[in-house]
């Protein structure tokens, strides 16, 4: 669902995302479900201003020209904020119950993940995902966030299968509870990506794969176990504070 907009009172209170390219004078089509949010819970109509990204081209302020029960036009009027890309960071997590899946998904986006890979493991709870429904979440944070990119969910997809054609340029930390206790390793910069185990942690088999590859890095994240969406939120914040846009 769009949210209002996070910026200051100089910019519109509702942001939306859009997949069509936007630039000045662009008329942009918005969904059914989305004309339905702008004139009946938002209340505005022709005339009203909300501000628009596409992930490409920054943020725009656009005019609301129609509003109907199939769907509305806008108008790009002008640029707001420059297009800001995240770090070259992606995610790997198992998923987990569907609400902490969610949470994961919501919170990688608003703490700047490039990507977002879902990975099935020995363990992992689910053996399916609604990837649409997860990239919508990833659409509803990107726009609550202020953020003008939303990072892409990819399917879910078997843990050795993706390791095998991984590319090695690209340092994996694995944030292993094995290493509760011990002294956090500073992570390497872009382009990385941190893994996420399953509730239950990683078979034995599992582990001495990922231990074996030379790309991967193991990560300590503190004295205690961490639940996995708890784990994914710490292993991002702690690569971002080192290496990201936070500086």
């Amino acid at each position: 669902m769009p949210t209002k907009s996070p910026q200051g009172p100089s910019r519109p209170k509702v942001r939306l995302y859009v997949e069509q390219a936007l630039a000045q004078g662009q008329p942009i089509a918005v969904s059914q479900s989305q004309a339905h949010y702008l004139g009946n819970v938002m209340r505005l109509g022709a005339g009203d201003m909300v501000a628009l990204f596409d992930g490409v081209n920054g943020e725009w302020s656009a005019e609301i020209t129609q509003l109907g029960k199939r769907g509305g036009t806008l108008t790009c009027a002008a640029q707001t904020a420059p297009q800001m890309m995240p770090p070259d960071l992606w995610l790997l997590f198992a998923p987990i119950k569907k609400t902490r899946t969610d949470f994961i998904v919501e919170k990688a986006v608003e703490l700047g993940a490039a990507r977002i890979l879902p990975v099935q493991t020995r363990f992992t709870n689910a053996e399916r995902i609604r990837r649409d429904r997860l990239q919508a979440h990833a659409v509803e944070a990107a726009e609550q966030s202020g953020g003008t990119y939303v990072p892409e969910v990819a399917d879910l997809t078997p843990l050795a299968k993706l390791l095998a054609t991984w590319p090695q340029d690209r340092a994996l930390w694995w944030a292993d509870e094995s290493l509760a206790g011990r002294p956090a390793i500073e992570p390497a910069p872009a382009p990385a990506a941190v893994l996420i185990g399953p509730e239950g942690g990683f078979s034995d088999a599992e582990r001495a794969q990922i231990a074996a590859l030379p790309f991967v890095r193991r990560l300590s994240l503190g004295p205690r176990i961490l639940r996995a969406d708890t784990a994914a939120v710490s292993a991002l914040t702690l690569w971002q504070a080192q290496h990201g846009d936070w500086q």
